[in-house]
């Protein structure tokens, strides 16, 4: 049964305490739920997870990169699930280690653990909050490499893989072997893969630079791979330096950038849809995303596409004296002064109180008016 957490530090966060007699790993693991801030007044709303290893110390940092990119609709909401473990080197590696550089012995766990994750965590979360099918895991050192071992182990449990700075050296680096024979055999991998490394030199660099290239250079499809080094840069402090270019590559963010725009409009259709599946809610491509694509456009001098996209635009918002002006300047950057001037009598005829630009209409007419 959930009980409050004792460390209530966060504001504004719902945090649950729950307590698993785990039959796979044959003793008792308490994890800490947290919800977002809307839960409790959005009760029709469903969010992704972030399954967060070593998870409890690492709340306020999570938090705070969200929250940032959060207010600028770079992200959803999200639960997440910080998971502690009684033994770490057990837990998190997949490979007993035999090399005396390291705990001889030590290790060979990760398949229970991650049996634990899937059959036991997860459907508790499941059951008790209303999660959305998009799942992210995420952890530093050993716990990076778990993260990127339950990406080989059951490619389709989550949707994204976080490591910070893992220690792949682990066992003559044997979690960096299996990854790399992993991509190299796989034809399509439908994931998101964050990882990245400080200052480590030696075995952990060089097994580690040699697993990142194998992944950067793959050509496996569908998988979205991002990495930094971070120069200067402890093991330890990996995950504060790269938790916001994780998130940040990882969420679809509300504003379509040009990047994403194809050869045409389809293609907004398309990017809304995957950033709906991703977020778990409907989004809907708005006013001002699409006319801030169409200015792009015509920064570049790209006026036909520009063009293209702001009558895309008219079609979601045909009363919007914004959608109506912004097709005139597209047309007026064209050079097709008659058809600019057709569109801004339009926004000026739609243009109702709470618009707050009418002067700026009426002088755009005039002044297209004295060009024909």
């Amino acid at each position: 049964m959930a009980q409050p957490a004792a460390d209530d530090a966060v504001t504004h966060y719902s945090q649950h305490t729950h307590t698993i007699e785990s039959s796979n790993l044959s003793e008792q693991r308490s994890v800490v739920v947290q919800l977002p801030k809307s839960y409790q007044t959005h009760p029709n709303k469903r969010y992704p997870v972030i399954y967060r290893l070593d998870g409890a110390g690492n709340l306020p940092l999570i938090n705070a990169v969200l929250e940032r990119l959060q207010q600028n609709d770079q992200a959803p909401e999200v639960i997440v699930v910080a998971i502690e473990s009684t033994n770490r080197l057990r837990d998190f590696y997949p490979t007993v280690n035999k090399e005396p550089q390291g705990p001889v012995g030590e290790g060979g766990g990760a398949a229970k653990f991650l049996a634990f994750v899937e059959q036991e965590l997860m459907p508790l979360v499941n059951k008790q909050y209303r999660t959305h099918d998009y799942r992210v895991i995420a952890g530093a050192s050993a716990a990076g490499v778990f993260a990127l071992y339950a990406m080989q182990a059951d490619p389709e449990l989550f949707q994204a893989h976080i490591a910070y700075s893992p220690a792949v050296w682990w066992n003559y680096g044997a979690p960096a072997k299996t990854l790399n024979t992993f991509v190299t055999k796989a034809k399509s991998i439908n994931s998101y893969v964050y990882m990245n490394i400080g200052e480590e030199a030696g075995i952990m660099r060089e097994r580690y630079d040699n697993m990142q290239q194998t992944v950067q250079n793959s050509k496996v499809q569908n998988l979205r791979f991002k990495s930094d080094a971070f120069a200067g840069v402890s093991h330890n402090l990996t995950s504060a330096a790269g938790a916001f270019n994780a998130y940040h590559g990882l969420f679809l963010s509300k504003h379509m950038p040009l990047s994403a725009l194809g050869d045409d409009v389809s293609s907004i259709d398309a990017y809304y849809q995957r950033l709906s599946q991703q977020w778990g809610e409907q989004i809907a491509p708005s006013d001002r995303a699409v006319r801030m694509l169409g200015y792009s456009l015509t920064d570049n001098q790209q006026f036909e596409r520009a063009i293209e996209v702001f009558k895309y635009n008219i079609k979601n918002y045909p009363k919007s004296a914004y959608a109506l002006s912004a097709l005139s300047y597209g047309y007026e950057m064209q050079g097709n002064v008659r058809q600019a001037l057709v569109q801004i009598e339009a926004a000026i005829a739609v243009a109702d109180d709470s618009y707050p630009y009418p002067d700026y209409l009426k002088e755009t007419k005039t002044r297209l008016q004295g060009q024909l």
